[in-house]
């Protein structure tokens, strides 16, 4: 889905929206209380967020990732696999699976290091530990209470902070930013703090500022670009391309998740061919397209650039060495 407008600020439909959003929150409530968190030998890191809606989990889940092996750490990725079929626990093989069947996030993850597939996170975590790994990191599960994390980062989109502060579906939370904020150890802001994030919560939990940039020699200056996104937020993957200096004469956006048909890329070749441009879309709807049409359409990779990596290195030695 793609987060609605109205999430952005409170109006009337939020609020007519609000006793729904009780009863989610009720029911979450009830739901964690009946769950006992297990652990595991081994550490275990979570990248979430409070949001629906891309918050650049992934991003920063391949950033710790690459942190953790330059350590000659031996770092496993769970991800329950959203879109996808299977439910596992099972080690993700790009060669083997498509989105289809594991999720396109799944299939970036295990492109960069070892990735289990496991709706159940403790049973994705034990067949990861018996695997050889030493240190677990979820893509998402900060609401998941079953199994017990030892540093848990809340990623923030800068430019969207919570939304209008409501829960869903009268805003975009999955939980108040109250509650979720009291089980982090950290928050990471992406992008520029445009909603006074820093200012808020300054003191009450470390602050880690970070940024998304293009990544590679894809050279974008003064490009004539179709651009189309399915993920939260696409108007994010325009931003980048625009600060980038590419020119961008149509922008699509499409659900997060989308699994593109043929007929879809088609029209979007058309309508680039049709502009005298290039089309152009994320890593992550990369591996949603249909495979003969992989190669007319350019792909932007994306990498997290930490602001103060002595502030994570520390957070990252509590747990590995604490």
């Amino acid at each position: 889905m793609r987060a609605p407008d109205f999430w952005e600020r409170d109006n009337g439909l939020a609020r007519a929206l609000q006793p729904l959003a009780t009863g989610y929150r009720l029911l979450d409530h009830w739901n964690r209380g009946r769950v006992k968190a297990r652990k595991v030998a081994a550490p275990v890191i979570c990248v979430g967020n409070l949001v629906a809606g891309g918050a650049g989990k992934t991003p920063v889940t391949l950033s710790l990732m690459a942190r953790l092996q330059a350590q000659g750490r031996k770092p496993a990725t769970i991800i329950r696999g959203y879109g996808g079929r299977l439910k596992g626990p099972l080690a993700v093989d790009p060669a083997r699976h498509d989105a289809a069947a594991v999720g396109d996030e799944a299939l970036l993850l295990a492109a960069a290091g070892r990735t289990w597939l496991a709706a159940d996170r403790v049973a994705g975590a034990t067949a990861a530990l018996a695997d050889g790994a030493d240190v677990v990191v979820l893509d998402d599960g900060f609401q998941n209470p079953g199994l017990a994390k030892d540093l848990s980062l809340v990623t923030v989109d800068g430019s969207y902070g919570f939304g209008n502060g409501r829960l869903l579906p009268a805003g975009p939370l999955r939980e108040s930013v109250e509650a979720g904020l009291a089980r982090a150890q950290a928050m990471v802001i992406l992008g520029r703090d445009r909603c006074g994030l820093a200012a808020r919560y300054e003191g009450r939990l470390p602050l880690l500022q970070a940024s998304i940039r293009p990544m590679g020699d894809l050279a974008l200056q003064g490009r004539r670009l179709v651009a189309f996104a399915g993920i939260g937020r696409p108007e994010k993957f325009f931003e980048t391309l625009r600060q980038a200096g590419a020119e961008l004469v149509e922008c699509l956006g499409f659900p997060d998740h989308h699994p593109y048909r043929p007929d879809e890329i088609t029209a979007i070749l058309a309508r680039a061919t049709r502009a005298s441009a290039r089309p152009i879309t994320t890593a992550k709807d990369a591996v949603r397209l249909p495979p003969e049409a992989r190669a007319e359409i350019e792909v932007l990779p994306v990498e997290v650039v930490w602001q103060d990596d002595g502030r994570l290195d520390r957070l990252l030695e509590g747990v590995l060495h604490g």
